[in-house]
């Protein structure tokens, strides 16, 4: 048995320091506990950090503030998030149980680890991510769940946040702090593909820690958008894929388009190609199909993956065809 110390953050002071030295952040806990207890990350000290300031605000420049301890729940139910950016509410009720998102926090999520069997395989799979050159057995394995994009020869694994993907869809910034300072970082800049080093997801550094999430004043786009997770039972299951997307339209064209996806890579996939290809269009059904397909031109698909090209252009038009006002 390994011995664990849990403390409670007094402030983000304390939680700062205790970081620093080594603890690890305990959030809701839906993540890292799992982690935890079949051995796949080790830890010390946890420090409880779901008690620090958990509000949602708006600025006087129409920026919206999210804490990093709001619950997945509190967010999804907040009627600024509702009205203003419908694809985060509605990512977040896709995301996970009642249960879950009454646990889980903005924090947590946004730094929840890869749900590939292979990463949580100790006893019997090979993994980068989890122990660097071992090599990657999901490359060879079931990989129906994996990236098509943006992968490398030593991973292939996919982030599962759906909140992630709309957080991107949005233009969302993470805040962060630790020995260097307060920073921010976009959120399609925070996790990074894997490359030949799998085992860094994040630019955080050593002893930082997320205090919170900036959305920027909601555009056409964003109020204009939806969330659609395609998925292998409807009762909550991971993504195999995700679309977040947004349209906002001028005389019948596009003059804003937003489009991320889930399921697809290592993190939340901005697909700024086919966004730029859409700009002066009139949103028909082959417009928005040839976007995609622009965005997806340098996909790589895995033996027993390739359907989620085709999956992505359907899931892709069907979005924003009824965003435009037409039928799916």
């Amino acid at each position: 048995m390994t011995p664990l110390c849990y403390v409670r953050a007094g402030d983000r002071a304390d939680a700062l320091a205790r970081v620093v030295n080594g603890a690890r952040c305990l959030g809701g806990g839906t993540n890292l506990v799992d982690l935890l207890r079949q051995n796949v990350e080790q830890a010390s000290e946890l420090v409880d950090v779901s008690r620090l300031d958990g509000d949602v605000r708006e600025s006087d420049g129409g920026e919206l503030f999210i804490d990093a301890a709001v619950t997945n729940a509190a967010l999804a139910a907040h009627p600024l998030v509702r009205r203003r950016y419908p694809v985060l509410a509605r990512a977040l009720l896709a995301g996970a149980s009642a249960q879950i998102r009454n646990m889980a926090t903005v924090g947590g999520n946004i730094l929840q680890r890869t749900r590939c069997m292979y990463f949580y395989d100790v006893d019997g799979a090979r993994c980068n991510k989890r122990q660097p050159g071992a090599g990657c057995d999901a490359r060879e394995g079931f990989d129906r769940y994996h990236a098509i994009l943006g992968a490398s020869d030593q991973c292939v694994a996919t982030h599962p946040s759906d909140m992630c993907v709309a957080l991107a869809m949005l233009d969302a910034v993470v805040h962060l702090s630790g020995p260097g300072g307060d920073r921010s970082v976009p959120l399609t800049d925070l996790h990074v593909l894997p490359g030949a080093t799998p085992q860094v997801e994040t630019v955080l550094q050593p002893g930082e820690l997320i205090t919170g999430v900036e959305l920027p004043p909601p555009s056409d786009a964003m109020v204009r958008s939806d969330y659609r997770k395609v998925r292998d039972r409807s009762s909550y299951a991971f993504a195999v894929v995700s679309v977040a997307g947004g349209l906002g339209l001028a005389e019948g064209r596009v003059r804003e388009a937003r489009i991320a996806l889930g399921g697809v890579a290592a993190k939340p996939w901005r697909a700024r190609r086919a966004e730029a290809a859409l700009i002066g269009l009139a949103p028909t059904p082959e417009a928005l199909l040839a976007a995609i397909r622009e965005e997806l031109a340098d996909a790589r698909p895995l033996s027993g993956n390739g359907f989620k090209i085709g999956l992505v252009e359907r899931t892709v038009v069907a979005v924003l065809t009824t965003l435009a006002g037409a039928r799916a």
